[in-house]
C-alpha cells in the first residue's frame, strides 16, 4: 500500500516500504543511525509499535 503523508506546507513524504519485525529493544538505535546518515539522500525512517510488533517505515521526502 502506498500513501502520501503531509510533512509540511513545503513538501510531502511518500512511503517507500513498510516492514514488521519482532520486538527488539535496540531497534530504535538502528533507526536513529539510518536517519542521521541517510538524511542527505532524502530518506526518513520511522519506527512504531503495533499489535506486539515493531513497524519500520521508510519515507522519501
Amino acid at each position: 500500500m502506498l500513501e502520501v503523508v503531509c510533512m509540511s506546507d513545503s513538501g510531502k513524504m511518500e512511503i517507500k516500504a513498510i516492514l514488521e519485525l519482532s520486538p527488539n529493544e535496540e531497534l530504535y538505535k538502528l533507526i536513529d543511525f539510518l536517519n542521521k546518515n541517510l538524511k542527505q539522500k532524502d530518506l526518513v525512517f520511522g519506527l512504531a509499535q503495533k499489535d506486539g510488533h515493531m513497524v519500520v517505515t521508510i519515507y522519501e521526502t
